[in-house]
């Protein structure tokens, strides 16, 4: 009889974990080697490249910037505008910024009141046509850059894009993914399941939503953002490739701070949206449909992985 309730909870976790959302968990499975199809690594040329300005805000990462910016200046974009804004750090990141300043159109290192004043500072400093910030503890994948500038110079009329995400470990170990379905805008007043380090914008968009953070926001600023991005008339896509790497570890904001300040942040941009504060089973009853087509995505993939079609 044990054997048969421990055959139906292990069914029941298998089907869970092949039709289960994974839009919002952070560690799916146990540490895996990041296999990445070969033609990411592939050179690939960009007929009057646009001019790419991204920031890295930073503070106390020392452990994981250099892996940051060697995933963003290895790719050889060559239009590229790479900033560091670190905050002072005193955790020898300074060094590290110091060894690449060759390779980073500049950095700086004083304190700041915070995430998203240092990607003000840095913006303030770019002038690229394409913007993007990448926080110190994730990385772009490779050929992330010119597949985003390829798809802007096809698309002109598209204003926002972002793809799928990896999220990795302290180690670089893969723990999970999240596979996004086509966009949605309507989502987008309930929750914000876009991924940050995947996200680049036209500066022509970022000028119309008011051209800077709204410092007021320590946790959810780029959701805050890409509402008003809507909300200035901008046209997003979601783009079919996977482009960057969400880190998961002890230090992260993300899970420091989602259970207090995260969710106080959250529940004001709902209200200002919606003009009330729904209920949790409100926003979860709305956005089931597209976490529905999440699964869809992500079985797709999966067929398409086991038969070789790599995206």
């Amino acid at each position: 009889m044990k054997r048969i309730i421990a055959a139906a909870q292990n069914g029941k976790h298998r089907l869970r974990a092949i039709f289960g959302f994974r839009l919002g968990h952070l560690v799916q499975h146990g540490p895996k080697e990041l296999h990445l199809p070969k033609h990411y690594a592939r050179p690939v040329h960009v007929s009057q490249p646009p001019k790419i300005s991204i920031v890295t805000p930073s503070f106390r990462q020392a452990a994981f910037i250099e892996r940051t910016i060697k995933s963003v200046v290895d790719q050889k974009y060559p239009n590229l505008e790479y900033f560091v804004q670190d905050g002072g750090s005193q955790d020898g990141t300074e060094e590290i910024l110091n060894s690449y300043a060759d390779r980073l159109a500049s950095w700086e290192s004083r304190p700041d009141n915070g995430q998203s004043h240092a990607i003000n500072l840095g913006f303030a400093k770019t002038s690229g046509e394409i913007m993007a910030w990448l926080n110190s503890d994730d990385i772009l994948l490779p050929g992330s850059l010119a597949y985003v500038a390829n798809y802007f110079k096809r698309h002109p009329k598209v204003d926002v894009v972002y793809g799928h995400r990896i999220l990795i470990d302290e180690n670089d170990q893969q723990i999970g993914r999240w596979m996004l379905p086509r966009h949605c805008n309507e989502v987008l007043s309930w929750a914000d399941y876009i991924p940050q380090e995947t996200l680049f914008w036209r500066r022509s968009i970022w000028d119309k939503a008011g051209g800077q953070i709204d410092e007021s926001f320590r946790f959810a600023m780029d959701w805050d953002l890409l509402i008003r991005f809507r909300e200035a008339g901008a046209r997003f896509a979601r783009l079919p490739r996977f482009l960057g790497g969400f880190r998961i570890h002890m230090q992260q904001k993300t899970s420091a701070e989602i259970s207090s300040i995260g969710i106080q942040e959250m529940t004001r941009i709902r209200e200002r949206v919606l003009g009330r504060v729904p209920s949790n089973e409100e926003i979860y009853n709305t956005v089931l449909p597209y976490l529905r087509r999440h699964i869809t995505t992500d079985l797709s993939w999966r067929i398409c992985n086991k038969l070789g079609i790599l995206i």
